[in-house]
């Protein structure tokens, strides 16, 4: 049978049938379970709620990510398995950002395989012992979803590679998205065992938890929930290669906050969420905020840092210290450029080996007197790509010290050994550069350890016989396409492509004059140990706390299937306005005013044709013949246009471009409030449009009698999006001293006379109404847009006040809006009229056999 190419279905997870592995045991303590759609809640409750504080006892913070802050060892003799905390975590160390209140529940899987008939016993143990949940995963899901999707699909394509052909990649497997699926349900499984989803905050982290948003909010739709994604993020022209790309973007917006370690990754997604899902964001007060059904989901900014007290504690060991000891005797007489990284093949240590080549060749005088000390960490993947690096890293080595070496100088030193933490903060104490030279990187914090252990400490200095008042100094070249890149401004930037540019870095970071050494070395001293881990952890929880003081303002509802559900979150008061409730109330009253906005309301949007059909023709007609009824279109489209479609409709008001033009009936004569208007400002804007619809392809000008309008709906996203902020500046500033305004709606820009709107068209009908002796007891406006929002607010300021008439203001479409009531789409408004227009026929009727 051939699998489906749609979404899984969570359904499908739950109930197992899309994998087959046993269920996740369900033997952890305070187990939670709520229905799918919580509730609404008192006020009074709500204020408690607001105030729900990091620091309050009760409260747990939930961090999930692939591998538990663990380190393991099996008794060979026993078998049993011995568990420690794994100090140089970054999961670990963030616990020093979080109030010593909180209780801090880890869920992960371990690095190591437990028996079936032991899981149960390992897990109570590390849940007693270290407050840790491990997710234990067969071992097929865990080689499909991590060695698989993960470490085959996304990381590469993360780094930007994509799977031109089998040698550098693999094409796109739907076993193992399902199996990448199937393992985030099982993490999902583990956190509802342990969470309060009233109190509880959910950390998530990095990109093999992609997805885990969707099956947490689905289950508890106020969860509160954060994501960082330690990785970077690629632009939208690659991520969009990806067969599921929706599924994982719409899965992150479940979070509350998602955060990132630079602006060029936070970009990037945005940039996705704006061309694949239609989304805008916008800057609020310094915080960026993406609208998505009602919520607003924040974006973080801030790269991670270091542990400063563990690195001090490391600097100030012993073992440190004769480490260094023994480096300082071995180079004696030599300059150490460090190099530290991960056997993969976006390290480039291959390139940086081929600069040092360059710049041994470029200066012979340096030969004998630099070396270059690669160390090398374990690859955390297997395959044929580490096996080339490997091999070519060596043979690069290989080739630069036979031609450049000679008895007693090696200039590149490889380090491929399991190599502690003490030996290694002594080779960060005794280099005078380091380099990290990635192609691609996500954050990568050798930078910032380097630094810190060139500040040195009081046993390291002894060890190396420096002075306490010696002044330190640090050279860092760094690779453009790391996270941690934009935070170094004292560090030498490198293309990492440009060998020789590399070579040249290399040689101003060993040649630079010894002061400004130091003052570089002091600016990133402060940087780097104000913003270690602490801070990180805490400002991004201070800012998920912020993101969810609104959860339960709101209501909230949960739609869509699979991987596309979602949360739609709307004002308490916000509901669907019904046929009976309108009609019973139509029924009642006497004098009525109807408001109706065209495009969007009375014909989709997505039609291609916008004339109206004759079931809308017959709709108004009734309406405007009953003679309790006022009916107005109220519209940005031209006169013409308006009054040549709806000539048919006798006794229809129309107000056209949103309201200069009015008529109250088809044989009314057009009026405006502006008897001499100056139009001159069209000769300064339209010259300025047009310039801009020149250099914007897919944008044009519509040319209106009392306005001019720049679309661009059919425009590049981003640039139609930059251009039309840059058009709105440019309008702003030559239009300065002109009676207008300029606007930004939904893929417009528009320039129209001040005091032109449908909020004042509603006002002034009301108004006449009033003055008339006829003030209307019923009041219904419906529209779809911005520019419709100004007649709900209008006409709920205008009847607040007088005798308690009936009104609904209603917004088609389920979004936030000044609106109490909303309608699905266009179809629910016709129906909604034809309700009522069957009401005045049937009044109608009766009067007549009377």
């Amino acid at each position: 049978m051939m699998l489906s190419r749609s979404c899984i279905s969570l359904l499908d997870l739950a109930s197992g049938d899309m994998v087959n592995f046993p269920h996740t045991p369900r033997n952890l303590p305070r187990v939670i379970t709520a229905p799918g759609i919580i509730s609404d809640i008192e006020e009074e409750s709500t204020s408690s709620e607001l105030n729900i504080s990091l620091s309050k006892p009760q409260e747990k913070i939930i961090i999930v990510a692939n591998f538990l802050p663990l380190n393991s060892q099996k008794d060979s003799e026993s078998g049993k398995w011995h568990f420690s905390l794994d100090e140089d975590s970054l999961l670990l160390q963030m616990k020093d950002g979080l109030s010593a209140k909180a209780n801090v529940i880890y869920v992960g899987s371990l690095k190591i395989d437990v028996d079936l008939s032991k899981q149960d016993e390992v897990a109570q143990e590390l849940l007693e012992k270290f407050n840790c949940v491990p997710t234990f995963l067969p071992p097929e899901i865990q080689k499909r979803y991590y060695h698989g999707f993960c470490k085959q699909h996304l990381w590469p394509l993360f780094h930007y590679m994509l799977p031109m052909c089998p040698e550098i990649g693999n094409l796109f497997d739907r076993l193992l998205w399902q199996a990448y699926v199937s393992a985030n349900k099982v993490f999902a499984d583990k956190v509802m065992e342990v969470i309060n989803p009233e109190e509880d905050y959910v950390w998530v982290h990095d990109y093999h938890l992609m997805v885990l948003p969707t099956f947490l909010r689905r289950r508890f739709n106020r969860v509160k929930l954060g994501f960082f994604l330690h990785s970077p993020f690629p632009s939208s022209e690659i991520y969009r290669t990806l067969p599921v790309r929706e599924e994982i973007l719409r899965a992150l917006l479940n979070a509350d906050l998602i955060g990132f370690h630079t602006f060029d990754y936070a970009r990037h997604f945005l940039s996705c969420c704006s061309r694949m899902l239609g989304l805008n964001y916008e800057s609020k007060r310094g915080y960026i905020g993406l609208e998505y059904l009602g919520r607003t989901i924040y974006i973080k900014i801030l790269p991670a840092g270091i542990h400063m007290g563990r690195l001090k504690s490391v600097l100030n060991h012993c073992s440190s210290a004769a480490t260094a000891m023994e480096i300082q005797k071995q180079f004696q007489g030599k300059r150490i450029i460090l190099g530290v990284d991960d056997m993969d093949i976006f390290k480039g240590i291959s390139l940086k080996l081929l600069a040092l080549e360059q710049l041994l060749r470029q200066r012979p005088d340096l030969q004998g007197q630099v070396v270059m000390v690669q160390i090398m960490n374990p690859a955390r993947s297997t395959g044929k790509d580490v096996q080339e690096v490997k091999k070519e890293v060596y043979s690069t080595t290989g080739r630069i010290n036979e031609t450049l070496g000679f008895p007693g100088y090696k200039p590149v030193i490889l380090i491929d050994r399991p190599i502690s933490f003490y030996e290694k903060s002594a080779y960060y104490a005794s280099a005078e550069c380091c380099i990290v030279n990635a192609v691609r990187d996500g954050m990568n914090l050798i930078p910032y350890k380097y630094i810190i252990c060139r500040q040195g400490s009081q046993i390291i200095d002894n060890a190396l016989g420096v002075a306490a008042e010696t002044p330190r100094t640090s050279m860092l070249v760094v690779s453009e396409f790391i996270g941690c890149s934009p935070s170094l401004s004292g560090a030498i930037r490198v293309n990492p492509w440009d060998v020789d540019a590399v070579a040249d870095a290399l040689n101003l970071a060993i040649t630079m004059p010894a002061i400004e050494k130091q003052l570089r070395h002091e600016k990133h001293y402060r940087y780097v140990s104000s913003h270690d881990v602490a801070y990180w952890a805490h400002s991004f929880l201070q800012d998920l706390e912020r993101s969810c003081k609104d959860h339960y303002r709101k209501r909230c509802w949960g739609i869509g299937f699979g991987l596309n559900f979602r949360i739609l979150s709307l004002s308490p008061s916000f509901r669907k306005l019904s046929v009976e409730t309108l009609v019973s109330s139509y029924k009642r009253t006497n004098s009525r005013a109807i408001f109706l906005d065209y495009d969007g309301t009375l014909v989709s949007q997505a039609s291609i044709i916008k004339t109206p059909s004759p079931n809308v023709i017959s709709i108004l007609n009734d309406l405007c013949d009953d003679s309790s009824n006022t009916v107005f279109l109220v519209s940005g489209r031209g006169r013409d246009s308006l009054g040549g479609w709806f000539s048919p409709c006798e006794n229809l008001g129309i107000a056209a471009e949103h309201g200069y033009f009015m008529r109250w009936s088809r044989e009314a004569a057009w009026e405006t409030d502006r008897l001499e208007v100056d139009f001159e400002w069209k000769r300064i804007a339209e010259p300025v449009m047009r310039l801009y619809t020149e250099t914007t392809d897919g944008s044009y000008v519509e040319t209106k009698e009392s306005a001019l309008v720049w679309h661009y709906q059919d425009a590049d996203p981003d640039f139609g999006s930059f251009q039309a902020m840059e058009l709105l500046d440019h309008l702003e500033n030559v239009l300065a001293n002109e009676p207008v305004v300029v606007k930004k709606g939904q893929y417009i820009v528009e320039v129209k006379p001040q005091g032109v709107t449908k909020g004042l068209v509603a006002e002034k009908v009301l108004s006449t109404l009033n003055e008339g002796g006829k003030s209307p007891d019923f009041v219904l406006c419906i529209g779809d847009d911005r520019s419709d929002e100004d007649m709900f607010e209008s006409i709920t300021s205008m009847v607040g006040s007088s005798s308690a008439p009936e009104v609904f203001a209603c917004t088609v479409g389920q979004k936030p809006s000044k609106a109490r009531y909303y309608l699905d789409d266009t179809i629910d408004v016709l129906m909604l009229l034809q309700g009522m227009a069957a009401a005045s026929n049937t009044k109608s009727s009766c009067r007549r056999e009377i």
